[in-house]
């Protein structure tokens, strides 16, 4: 089981959505269960510098199968997981706005958004990820 690109086209107009309720324009990329693009949507005006994060923040979310916002957590000076964004080539995101995509409880895939605040990214990419 995986995302299909019907699935990540529900899942970026529902984050398109919530962008557009919130005045804010984002890049928004669906990933399938091998952390592999299905598909992404740069909106108009939407920063360039987001397309790769977004992207990453969506590769990230599958690869660890946790929300880039609490992998960020995890991730402090301190914590268990300190250090993993210079992991992967520099692949890890650890900013907020990847959500893990499920289907019967298990991991297929995954959203990431990006353009906005860390609680905008987060709040799009929920919107986004409660479609699928």
């Amino acid at each position: 089981m995986s995302v299909s690109l019907a699935d990540a086209r529900r899942v970026i107009a529902a984050a398109e959505k919530k962008a557009a309720e919130i005045g804010q324009p984002m890049n928004i990329a669906v990933a399938d269960a091998g952390g592999n693009l299905v598909a992404h949507v740069r909106m108009d005006n939407a920063w360039l510098g987001s397309v790769d994060i977004s992207i990453k923040k969506a590769w990230t979310s599958r690869a660890f199968d946790i929300a880039t916002k609490d992998l960020a957590t995890h991730s402090q000076s301190g914590n268990q997981f300190f250090g993993i964004h210079a992991s992967n080539d520099g692949r890890v995101m650890i900013f907020a706005g990847g959500i893990p995509l499920k289907k019967d409880g298990k991991v297929v895939g995954a959203i990431g958004v990006s353009g906005g605040s860390g609680e905008q990214d987060h709040a799009v990419a929920a919107a986004g990820a409660s479609a699928f």
